[in-house]
């Protein structure tokens, strides 16, 4: 996978690196901002993942196990609505983490202007498809965080949601 900006991954292995961005002073250990980028394809979707997942356990991220699943569960949702509706428009898409001193937020940008809506829950299940974002809404609010779209100065747009870490003990 090309990563632009990355450091390179390690030898004998494709795994993703995500570069800094920013780092702030370290009173927790963990902040700071990273980014990876990725062609919009299928196979992208549970490599961002597995990298985002090893940042967080390497950064020593506060989170308990249920809430680091629901966090790639919505990083894989937004990533794979890149892929399905914005690959066209944008043939890479980038991921933005960034943890505070009490929060951490995915974000997930591509080239396409289109700003999706989450569709309603289908109670008759006429529609298999089509609640990726309806799920994260809920993740998100469930965890006590927010979530919205934004408009990138490109044209493309921002996918981001923000959730608060548990004190720290």
């Amino acid at each position: 996978m090309d990563m632009r900006g990355s450091e390179p991954p390690p030898v004998g292995g494709g795994a993703l690196v995500a570069t800094p961005v920013q780092e702030r002073a370290r009173p927790t250990g963990h902040e700071g901002t990273w980014r990876l980028t990725a062609p919009a394809v299928d196979s992208s979707v549970p490599q961002l993942r597995h990298a985002v997942r090893d940042l967080m356990r390497r950064q020593q991220t506060p989170v308990t196990d249920d809430m680091l699943q629901g966090l790639l569960l919505i990083l894989s949702e937004l990533v794979t609505n890149s892929v399905r509706h914005a690959a066209l428009l944008s043939p890479e898409i980038g991921v933005e983490i960034s943890l505070g001193s009490g929060w951490v937020r995915v974000a997930v940008e591509d080239a396409h202007p289109y700003r999706p809506k989450a569709l309603q829950a289908d109670p008759d299940q006429q529609h298999t498809g089509g609640r990726g974002l309806l799920l994260v809404k809920t993740l998100t609010a469930e965890a006590g965080g927010l979530c919205d779209v934004e408009q990138t100065g490109a044209g493309g747009k921002v996918i981001w949601a923000a959730l608060p870490l548990p004190p720290a003990t």
